[in-house]
């Protein structure tokens, strides 16, 4: 592991921004929506801390509202890191290729790096399937979410034609906790959210948004079922800035890839749950979603 990731952080040396990069006063880190704010900080906190130890400058955990927020700060340079969803990364390399690099994956405790979009409704609606659901109200998370949005819209888009005509009402919830939610509470009728497909759905899988709302104690998934499922998707990358000092990424990424080992609950936090380790990735591994992400937004 160590092995790769200086290989990795090496990699990033020979850009001519990071070159010319000046030293840090405060290091920001930018958190996705998903789930609260709070919830969100205090998952993280351990991160933050060890970090800011590691950089030796105050580091900052920033939780906008929408996914666009973070998206947002790192092209604006902002935020100096985060974990992005594939369809995330793949926003801000279309608008600015040099803003980010991405330096790690999550890796799932079977060894994989991807995950998949789960349609679901409440288990008493009498929805067992995505064919019930037509006519029934739909929630997406965030129009910036792979799993949320981007790919199970496409795959249901493919097989059912205009979602607006195929449901009765379709709706962006601001996020992952808040559609799983909303369906929880009858606000919606089916909707979609992530994991990664290992383990049970009963306890929300290993890892991903239903693990962290059963843990968080806000749904029992025994009241939820699962009414469809997207093809793999590729597990979204950490992301650095890149006009970031070498150094300042050397150290942040290889904090990161040695979570697992070093403290094994405060991973568990940051993956949203069981997983094995985080593994280096590069731009190749979203050549599919940046294709499908350029396709939908010359089509808006």
């Amino acid at each position: 592991m160590k092995t790769l990731i200086l290989a990795l952080a090496a990699a990033t040396a020979l850009s001519p921004i990071a070159a010319a990069a000046q030293e840090i006063t405060q290091f920001n880190i930018g958190i996705l929506g998903g789930e609260n704010a709070q919830d969100r900080m205090n998952s993280n906190e351990c991160y933050r801390a060890a970090i800011e130890e590691a950089l030796g400058v105050p580091v900052k955990v920033f939780t906008p509202a929408d996914y666009d927020g973070v998206i947002q700060g790192l092209l604006g340079g902002t935020l100096d890191m985060a974990w992005m969803g594939a369809s995330g990364y793949a926003k801000i390399y279309l608008t600015d290729p040099e803003a980010v690099s991405p330096v790690l994956t999550k890796q799932n405790v079977d060894g994989s790096t991807g995950y998949y979009s789960f349609a679901f409704a409440r288990a008493d609606s009498g929805i067992t399937s995505i064919e019930d659901a037509k006519g029934k109200r739909f929630v997406f998370a965030d129009p910036n979410s792979t799993s949320g949005y981007l790919v199970p819209g496409a795959e249901l888009t493919e097989k059912f034609g205009p979602l607006d005509e195929y449901f009765s009402e379709v709706r962006f919830s601001g996020g992952h906790e808040q559609s799983i939610v909303a369906v929880n509470n009858g606000d919606a009728d089916a909707g979609v959210s992530w994991a990664d497909g290992l383990g049970d759905w009963e306890d929300g899988y290993n890892s991903g948004a239903f693990r962290r709302a059963a843990d968080a104690g806000l749904v029992d998934m025994n009241d939820l079922v699962e009414i469809w499922k997207s093809k793999l998707i590729p597990e979204g990358p950490m992301v650095v800035r890149n006009a970031l000092p070498q150094d300042v990424k050397d150290k942040v990424i290889q904090l990161t890839a040695d979570l697992h080992e070093t403290d094994k609950e405060c991973a568990y936090g940051v993956a949203g749950g069981e997983a094995q380790d985080f593994v280096p990735v590069e731009h190749s591994a979203y050549d599919g979603v940046v294709a499908a992400r350029k396709l939908e937004e010359s089509n808006s």
